[in-house]
């Protein structure tokens, strides 16, 4: 029989308006009952979800079996943003999809989105396992050529993001069935690499230049300005603390890699690993300490650097201390 259907979603709440086709009833295996239709969702309030906000809109169509459901359809969220910041970016979706309209279980396969100016491309599912009250959320997220000022809008509280760049990412995200904040069951793995860095703001990026002057040996050189920067690593997050390894983080002339530990919650810091300068000791000062310096270059030229020594970031976000790992 042909249908047309209007009804109202419980969560996240919005208007849906369906038409299509419904049957004929299986008796034996109702879950088997052929269905078919296009739907749009209306003014759906992303807000009752604890980390995420906004008004969603989408149109789709569908075909299968009720416990076998191929969809297909966009999204958009015009004001979409995370309630941590606040910052609203324009998110749009284009997505395939299998779901179990007896039970709700959907698979993504996959999903394009943009959110700002970014793509991404993500896959994975949304499944209640026997046995678990919620659902667990498990997806692969791939962004090969991301915009990091759209990344740190997005995540940041402010409106003026502090770096541009170009974002690759590739992450599992998994959301376990477990009570608690997202923050607190949220599990991350993966790596980034980002490439053509540049601090918007003039004292961060000016201590860069400085530091890139130094690490070339030419510390008078006012030539060498609004130099790039280069980061990459793997990190993991469980249970509100990111591990990281690998992390580098290099400016023209000087290379810093770092393995350790940042946690969420109360924003300590645990850093350890190497920093090379091309430019030896003596090299990075001027003036009289430039020639003092002279005679110790070799106790610091290791490992084919001009200077090579062992350091460590501690303390906290706000209040960070870097020194030599003793």
């Amino acid at each position: 029989m042909r249908y047309e259907a209007e009804l109202r979603n419980a969560k996240p709440p919005g208007e849906i308006i369906s038409t299509g086709h419904f049957g004929p009833w299986n008796r034996e295996e109702p879950g088997d009952t052929p269905l078919d239709g296009e739907y749009r969702f209306q003014r759906a309030n992303l807000g009752v979800f604890n980390a995420i906000g906004g008004v969603l809109d989408s149109t789709g169509r569908f075909q299968g079996q009720l416990n076998n459901l191929s969809a297909k359809g966009e999204a958009t969220v015009p004001d979409f943003h995370l309630k941590a910041s606040g910052n609203r970016l324009p998110l749009h979706t284009r997505f395939e999809a299998q779901i179990d309209g007896t039970n709700g279980n959907t698979i993504l396969k996959p999903v394009h989105g943009r959110i700002g100016k970014t793509s991404f491309v993500t896959s994975g599912g949304v499944v209640k396992h026997d046995g678990d009250r919620r659902r667990t959320i498990a997806l692969d997220v791939n962004m090969p050529a991301g915009r990091l000022e759209d990344i740190l809008l997005l995540a940041m509280k402010g409106t003026d993001p502090f770096m541009t760049g170009t974002l690759r990412l590739k992450s599992r995200v998994v959301l376990p069935p477990m009570s608690g904040k997202v923050i607190e069951k949220l599990r991350l793995d993966g790596d980034f690499a980002i490439r053509d860095a540049k601090f918007l703001r003039s004292q961060l990026q000016d201590r860069l230049d400085r530091m890139s002057r130094q690490a070339q040996g030419q510390p008078n050189n006012e030539g060498i300005d609004e130099v790039v920067s280069a980061m990459s690593g793997k990190f993991q997050l469980a249970n509100e603390l990111i591990t990281f390894q690998d992390l580098a983080f290099g400016i023209p002339g000087a290379d810093l890699k770092l393995n350790g530990m940042y946690n969420l919650d109360t924003e300590v810091l645990d850093f350890h690993g190497d920093l090379r300068l091309q430019a030896k000791l003596s090299q990075t000062q001027t003036g009289w300490k430039r020639w003092a310096l002279k005679p110790v270059d070799p106790f610091f030229a290791k490992k084919g650097a001009g200077l090579y020594t062992r350091i460590q970031i501690t303390g906290t976000r706000t209040d960070p201390k870097f020194g030599r790992e003793k």
